[in-house]
């Protein structure tokens, strides 16, 4: 049976939609970053990077969710584009678009919003701009089309939806008024039975719901070095 280690936020999210959406057996082992559990001894053994998702499968362990992804992908043989040249090369630079720019962008981004232990302005100045940067690019890039590559569902597709739902939190709460095709695509994909699925997860454990001083400490151990 897979299993997939997962806290609610938006790359587990990604992971969990390609599993439902391939109708594949698996267990949730929730890891609640906000108790410290993704630093735990035997969590590193699986994940050296301590971070969410990882997934075992028999023997083979993969982290890191776009690896995921591309892992789940070959091995069932679906939500892979077209076996040409030109369209997986399409697929390759997306997803890691979304792997190196978009996600770190984005989510250093709501760090610096929302949770620095002080106001950062050059630091959420960087970031929120190289965030819109990114999601502007991949709206510009949806104006005329349904999916990311060519007019197949595939794990980019995947990739981008879990991070498309957390937009307003990355760059605040008017900018759908500025992504209008960002806005269609997480619509659209947001309305399959799968997308329905892969969001109940976040409700299906009592997470910490508190940011306080122990998950600051959990989430953000850096900060031990400023006192």
């Amino acid at each position: 049976m897979i299993k997939l280690y997962y806290y609610p936020s938006p790359n587990p999210a990604k992971v969990a939609l390609f599993l439902e959406e391939a109708g594949l057996a698996y267990d949730v082992v929730p890891v609640d970053i906000r108790k410290g559990e993704q630093h735990d001894p035997a969590y590193r053994q699986l994940n050296p990077n301590g971070k969410t998702p990882t997934l075992v499968d028999g023997n083979a362990v993969v982290f890191d969710s776009n690896a995921i992804l591309l892992y789940l992908a070959v091995k069932t043989g679906k939500f892979l584009p077209r076996n040409e040249p030109e369209v997986r090369a399409q697929m390759y630079s997306w997803l890691m678009f979304i792997a190196t720019g978009l996600g770190p962008f984005s989510g250093q981004a709501v760090h610096f919003r929302h949770f620095a232990p002080a106001p950062q302005e050059y630091a959420l100045n960087r970031y929120d701009f190289e965030a819109w940067r990114h999601w502007r690019l991949v709206n510009e890039h949806l104006a005329n089309r349904r999916y990311m590559v060519g007019d197949e569902y595939t794990i980019v597709d995947m990739a981008l939806w879990g991070w498309a739902s957390a937009v307003p939190m990355v760059l605040g709460p008017d900018a759908w008024q500025e992504l209008p095709h960002v806005s269609r695509f997480l619509a659209d994909i947001s309305e399959r039975p799968a997308a329905h699925r892969a969001s109940a997860l976040a409700a299906a454990h009592a997470y910490k719901p508190d940011m306080d001083q122990a998950a600051m400490e959990a989430m953000y151990p850096q900060n031990r070095r400023l006192a």
